[in-house]
């Protein structure tokens, strides 16, 4: 059964784990995020396809991805900030339709064009139900009940993560690539029934009036002028239009930071990066994620163009990594909470660095067992050990009253280093215009790209050693301390919570990637 909140929160329902209605909100939570989960994680296995159906080069593969990320990064913060306003469940279930109605523009792009600015469109969708997700049961269940409703969402979306390489595999080898993004529909009504019959609404009574718009503008403007700059930059040289898009960049974010740093109340709110630790924890975070964004960008293309490898064989090639992180993510965090994060986020990208180095033998080496499954179970030792570590860290060393503001910017930098990595690795690696369709040529681009983002991912676990502090990790406790939960978002992420808390504002977004495995 339900019963209603505590006062100062008047006409809140707070749910129950073994109430009907508590099930069925929570089922919602869980397949609104694995939405946008699964249509990352297959668009990826996708792109060969759909870069064969549309003649594309490598340039308009990137902007598949990267349209869908800039959005998504750029508004996410304001996805937070309009639940805690308007409604979290309004918005969550705005942000589902809308996403919905994306995919089916994706699924219906005519042209290579077309599709890319249906995934920009489908990029806002996912910023504004995202947040949701996790703010609505850290506002819903009864305090009691919440750290096992976020336990049951962390490992549904693990299951949800470890099927959609199969699904996305299974759809391509049997239907096409438009049937990724078409799947989503009957997935959404689903959601947004269950939504509107069973999902309780909640807000910030103390949230203010002013809704940043100029920020979230700005931060639009400028994220998508400088992936202009860096895809097309590669094709093009120093064109007029590439030079007048790194200006507005430029200006763009000088603007932005101008404007977040004179608002009353800022999307995104500059003190918080006085904290040497969460500044540092982010640091580690960007570099660390770029590096798997950019690999993982390659990895199936290569597993399918080069070496052979259908798609739901490159789909489930990767689901080691999702198993290791189920199993050892949480022990990893529990760990670091006793000895302090500094040894797992140093050694933990190393090993990861050291996973990716072995999956350049896939460019010599088509053999699952020989050339792939080793560097994929390295890769995901070393991800289980950073990502829980990492992420409780960027969230202990903020304010407890900026708890979901720091999870929701840790989430946005692992986002913007996916989208830089993407833009800019295939032309450090010399793939450009066509090399993904010239097997000889994509693969020895791929080992080039692929040791790089080996030497990325190591360098961020030196930048941990010697910026990370372990002062205070040894006297956390329940209720103080982050919870760290493995996040359906994607698998090599996590989640984190307050257990306890009433649902911190920016709706607690849960951290994490697109577009991994």
């Amino acid at each position: 059964m339900s019963r209603r909140a505590p006062t100062g929160h008047p006409g809140k329902v707070s749910l129950t784990y073994s109430s009907a209605r508590g099930r069925w909100a929570l089922s919602a939570t869980v397949l609104g995020s694995a939405i946008a989960f699964l249509d990352a994680t297959v668009v990826g296995i996708a792109l060969p396809r759909i870069g064969k159906d549309f003649h594309a080069d490598v340039a308009s593969l990137q902007w598949v991805v990267s349209g869908y990320t800039l959005t998504l990064a750029a508004f996410l913060l304001l996805g937070g900030t309009l639940g805690d306003r308007f409604g979290r469940r309004r918005i969550f279930m705005i942000g589902v339709a809308w996403f919905a109605l994306a995919s089916i523009g994706c699924g219906l792009a005519p042209t290579a064009g077309f599709l890319v600015g249906a995934r920009v469109v489908q990029g806002i969708g996912a910023a504004l139900l995202t947040p949701g997700s996790l703010a609505i049961i850290q506002a819903s269940f009864a305090p009691e009940d919440r750290a096992r409703a976020i336990g049951a969402w962390s490992g549904l979306g693990g299951l949800a993560a470890a099927a959609g390489p199969l699904v996305g595999g299974y759809l391509l080898l049997v239907a096409s690539w438009r049937w990724v993004f078409f799947i989503n529909i009957p997935l959404a009504a689903f959601v947004l029934w269950i939504s509107a019959r069973h999902v309780p609404e909640s807000l910030d009574p103390n949230a203010p009036d002013e809704i940043d718009v100029p920020g979230a503008t700005l931060a639009v403007v400028w994220l998508a002028a400088l992936t202009y700059t860096l895809i097309d930059g590669a094709a093009l040289g120093w064109t007029p239009s590439v030079v007048g898009a790194l200006v507005i960049a430029v200006g763009g974010l000088v603007a932005f930071i101008w404007v977040e740093w004179r608002r009353e109340h800022p999307m995104l709110p500059l003190t918080v990066f006085r904290s040497r630790q969460f500044a540092a924890a982010n640091a580690v975070t960007f570099v660390v994620y770029a590096s798997l964004s950019g690999a993982l960008f390659l990895l199936p293309i290569q597993l399918q163009q080069v070496n052979g490898y259908s798609p739901i064989e490159a789909g489930m090639s990767f689901l080691p990594v999702t198993f290791l992180m189920l199993f050892l993510s949480p022990r990893s965090g529990r760990l670091a909470s006793r000895i302090g994060p500094r040894l797992q986020m140093s050694a933990g990208p190393v090993v990861a660095g050291a996973g990716l180095a072995l999956l350049s033998r896939t460019a010599t080496d088509s053999n699952y067992v020989t050339g792939v499954l080793p560097g994929v179970l390295v890769f995901g030792l070393g991800l289980s050990i950073t990502v829980a570590p990492l992420t409780s860290t960027a969230m202990s060393a903020a304010p407890a009253e900026h708890a979901g503001l720091a999870s929701a910017v840790n989430n946005d930098v692992a986002r913007f280093g996916g989208l830089v990595a993407v833009a800019v690795l295939p032309a450090a690696a010399g793939l450009t215009g066509e090399a993904y369709l010239h097997p000889a040529t994509f693969s020895a681009g791929f080992r080039t790209a692929v040791l790089i983002c080996a030497v990325m991912c190591a360098c961020g676990g030196v930048l941990a050693a010697f910026t990370i502090s372990n002062a205070g990790f040894g006297s956390l406790r329940v209720g103080a301390a982050p919870r760290v939960v493995s996040d359906p978002a994607a698998p090599g992420c996590v989640a984190t919570s307050r257990s306890g808390a009433d649902g911190p504002r920016t709706g607690a977004t849960a951290a994490g990637t697109d577009g991994s495995p």
